[in-house]
């Protein structure tokens, strides 16, 4: 008796603990990843994935991959606390992935985080400007980049702010594509960084003298950011890059 009492006390236990540790495992909350496959971006996209592939579980999320905006609408998006624009530029969605996205941003049903092609605002392709997304934006429209890529030296504006926790005041970012635009986004939303372009690693007359690269638009429900970073591979190298992107998914969440 005292044996049969020992092992269902042990089953038990064993029972309690698998249970436990799928609790524990349970993500807290998912993320929609759209992202640009193909082309000059493809090696910072498949670097950023296989990261997020490992971040992912450390931090408690999960996270979903599509490469177009088909299977996006209001039901669809539901699903995920924090939507990440992972390269892919503001054209090429349908209609219903488009009014959804601008629900989803507006009453702020969930997070965004945003890189680099996210800001690729214009015709392009076939396709006109979409004006919300530029006002979203801080009212830009794309004007040129640096081909080349060259290194530049970020300096943080907000250090107080989520997103900038654990990052030093300035550092290095690595061989990117440094966008220009029509206008300055700074009057229409809150910069965390700019680019000093006098350090930039290569001669070029490609600048905007006040340069902001990450900042996010308070006029919107949903918390959002926005880096302009994103072309290659090794940007994954930088820590304070992925200090960075890893606390902007937990804020965006509500983390």
């Amino acid at each position: 008796m005292k044996n049969l009492f020992i092992k269902v006390v042990a089953a038990l236990g064993i029972v309690l603990a698998l249970n436990a540790s799928l609790f524990a495992q349970a993500p807290k909350f998912k993320v929609l990843i759209l992202a640009e496959r193909g082309g000059y971006h493809e090696g910072f996209v498949v670097a950023a994935l296989e990261w997020l592939t490992k971040l992912a579980p450390e931090k408690g999320f999960e996270f979903t991959v599509v490469n177009n905006t088909n299977l996006i609408d209001e039901a669809y998006l539901s699903k995920y606390k924090v939507f990440m624009q992972l390269n892919y530029p503001p054209y090429m969605w349908t209609d219903k992935a488009k009014k959804a996205f601008v629900n989803y941003i507006e009453e702020g049903r969930g997070g965004w985080v945003g890189f680099h092609h996210a800001s690729l605002l214009g015709e392009f392709d076939g396709y006109q400007l979409w004006d919300w997304f530029s006002g979203f934006m801080g009212g830009i429209r794309y004007k040129n980049y640096i081909a080349a890529t060259t290194s530049g030296k970020v300096n943080i504006e907000e250090s107080q702010h989520p997103v900038m926790k654990g990052v030093p005041p300035s550092f290095v970012i690595p061989d990117d594509e440094w966008y220009t635009f029509d206008k300055n986004p700074r009057p229409n939303v809150h910069v965390l960084a700019s680019v000093d372009e006098s350090t930039y690693t290569i001669a070029t007359d490609i600048r905007m003298g006040d340069h902001p690269v990450i900042w996010v638009n308070e006029k919107m429900k949903a918390r959002n950011v926005y880096f302009l970073m994103g072309h290659h591979a090794n940007l994954l190298t930088s820590a304070p890059f992925k200090t960075m992107v890893t606390n902007a998914i937990l804020w965006t969440a509500g983390e």
